[in-house]
């Protein structure tokens, strides 16, 4: 089925921030309900969202967004980093006419969203650290995996970059049992974004980000929103054992390990179970 069946009820739009340039967005809900925003990973786009911008939108106005340098948002020739994604996000709040948000982040974008939550505490409502990034790599195992992270975006965002490249990179995001989901589609998607001539000049700027991981962790124990760590069996860098460690650090945290196949993106891969947990954890704060 076309991704973009997923999306039919939302509208795909730009907005215009202050500092960073176009965004691109797409949206979904009454923006009178709570705003939801989702945000991807590295070298990512809104398309990981496909599954719930529209989905979740009966009870959320619903957010997905292109970063800065992402997707097809302004690319800017600057040096990238978690803290200037963090004032991103504030400005496309306040492009948006939001407040204070439900923050969803997966990779980089837990990553942001749990440092914006430091930063910027009263601008959150809930928060959803997914498979996140931002956290230590406490294992040998997860020292290899980004390692392999950071040589297979470096090959998908080269010069010549070309199909095999990015489907070998959207590999690493997969459960094995989940690899007929990474269709012509998906890989065509993301080829259509990182063939953009400024592309090659903008992704080693943000894949730079992964040399400064582990120099800009995230201030655990500053979070003060409630926060839900939802994390996989077979999530690459971060294993389970850094979920568990990010709910000890966390004051108010939950920790949920999917039960059904998934590694670094169970919100696309698993929707089914992904979805009702979202729905439940930013309505009341319980899973």
């Amino acid at each position: 089925m076309s991704l973009w069946l997923d999306f039919m009820g939302a509208e795909i739009r730009f907005l215009e921030t202050k500092s960073f340039g176009r965004v691109r967005i797409a949206e979904a809900g009454d923006p009178a309900n709570e705003t939801l925003i989702f945000l991807h990973g590295i070298g990512s786009h809104l398309e990981a969202y496909a599954k719930q911008v529209v989905a979740l939108s009966d009870q959320f106005h619903v957010v997905a967004y292109d970063y800065v340098g992402h997707g097809y948002s302004e690319k800017l020739e600057v040096d990238y980093s978690v803290d200037m994604l963090v004032e991103h996000l504030g400005e496309v709040m306040d492009a948006l006419g939001v407040d204070k948000a439900h923050l969803s982040g997966e990779s980089l974008g837990g990553w942001t969203s749990g440092t914006f939550a430091c930063k910027y505490p009263e601008r959150v409502l809930r928060l959803m650290l997914n498979t996140s990034a931002g956290f230590p790599i406490l294992t040998d195992k997860g020292r290899a995996d980004m390692a392999d992270l950071a040589r297979l975006s470096k090959a998908a965002a080269s010069a010549g970059v070309n199909f095999e490249g990015i489907e070998n990179r959207m590999k690493w995001l997969f459960n094995a049992n989940n690899y007929h989901m990474i269709t012509e589609e998906l890989v065509n998607t993301r080829l259509a974004i990182y063939t953009q001539p400024e592309m090659k000049t903008v992704a080693p700027r943000i894949n730079a980000m992964m040399k400064t991981h582990d120099d800009n962790l995230i201030p655990l124990d500053q979070i003060k929103a409630q926060t839900l760590l939802l994390w996989t069996v077979d999530n690459p860098v971060h294993g389970v054992e850094v979920g568990e460690y990010g709910a000890e650090k966390i004051a108010n945290a939950q920790l949920h390990v999917m039960k059904n196949d998934s590694a670094h993106w169970p919100q696309y891969e698993q929707p089914g179970e992904f979805n009702p947990i979202a729905r439940s954890f930013f309505s009341n704060g319980t899973i």
